[in-house]
């Protein structure tokens, strides 16, 4: 079978799509899944340079989210038949094997590209806008909007009942974030700051969802509501900030960091609690993920240097 293989930690540009050997059930437990869909993330292009925390042995597959169909079952497995949707991590191979235990069940309503393009983005955008306390009528401030968190989190704020404002930087990237239901959208070339004061009377955002930091986070600082709320996501652009405790004192604000990772390794419960009201939302048509790129297993190389290029908006999706 085909898959896409990290064999030096030089980045994306030498990844090898390579004929490996189709893996076989070994365990009672354990389904085989032949991926329909992948998603990509800018976690892949870490992986392939090295830098991500976490740090398989070469070669490795590359792609963590994979979703397909159930094609083999072990003589234990009980949750799955062959047929079955799935998500599996394993990402950039034709077939995979895991144990039952680390598939997610996709409803047979949802589209495989979509169930693909949408859990590591909106699972990230619930459970910040969970940690945000986010309520219906607070103003929510999405930066970075175009991108696959950024988008996941406008559909999810919206769904929850705000009012949202996103920020991206040209007018075409607003345009998609308008079209997924933000109801302002700021070009924050020039700034954002006064533009979120107007539009929210003078008093500022209620929460902010920031995966860019740096000086995009200190001006947040400077429009942030009493009592506001600024959720790090993470530092797209390149600088974590340092938040100034007199400016959150004065304000009544929190700073609040997070990680899916964590919260699944820490709070699994609450993890799959997560998954499963995201997996029925899907099912049901009430979010709505955004995939710009579609490609074939042999242009990953390519799929990740549109990521690097910030041409992606929503996600990028490898399929058979």
């Amino acid at each position: 079978m085909l898959a896409v293989l990290c064999e030096t930690l030089t980045g994306p540009e030498d990844l090898k799509l390579r004929e490996i050997d189709e893996p076989k059930i070994t365990q009672d437990d354990q389904i085989k899944v032949s991926i329909v869909a992948r998603g990509l993330s800018f976690t892949d292009i870490l992986m392939s340079r090295g830098e991500y925390q976490v740090k398989p042995p070469l070669p490795f597959v590359v792609g963590g989210e994979g979703a397909g169909e159930v094609i083999e079952i072990g003589a234990a497995v009980s949750r799955y038949a062959v047929g079955d949707h799935v998500l599996v991590p394993g990402g950039c191979a034709e077939r995979v094997v895991v144990r039952e235990d680390h598939a997610t069940p996709v409803p047979k309503s949802a589209d495989l590209v979509d169930a693909a393009s949408f859990r590591s983005n909106y699972a990230t955008a619930l459970y910040a806008l969970q940690r945000g306390r986010l309520e219906g009528g607070e103003t929510l401030l999405v930066h970075g909007a175009a991108g696959g968190v950024g988008l996941a989190a406008v559909d999810m704020g919206k769904l929850m009942g705000a009012r949202v404002i996103g920020t991206a930087s040209t007018e075409a990237k607003l345009e998609v974030v308008r079209e997924m239901g933000a109801d302002h959208g700021i070009n924050y070339s020039n700034g954002f700051r006064e533009k979120v004061k107007e539009l929210t009377g003078g008093l500022g955002a209620d929460v902010i969802y920031d995966p860019v930091g740096g000086d995009v986070f200190d001006e947040s600082m400077r429009c942030i509501a009493p009592f506001g709320r600024i959720l790090i996501v993470g530092f797209t652009g390149g600088r974590p900030a340092l938040a100034k405790t007199n400016h959150l004192l004065i304000k009544d604000a929190e700073v609040i960091g997070f990680t899916i990772g964590g919260l699944a390794r820490h709070r699994p419960e609450w993890s799959r609690k997560n998954q499963s009201i995201l997996m029925d939302l899907l099912g049901s048509g009430r979010i709505h993920p955004y995939v710009s790129h579609a490609l074939y297993i042999d242009k990953v190389p390519e799929a990740l240097q549109l990521i690097l290029d910030r041409k992606v908006m929503g996600k990028v999706v490898i399929v058979s």
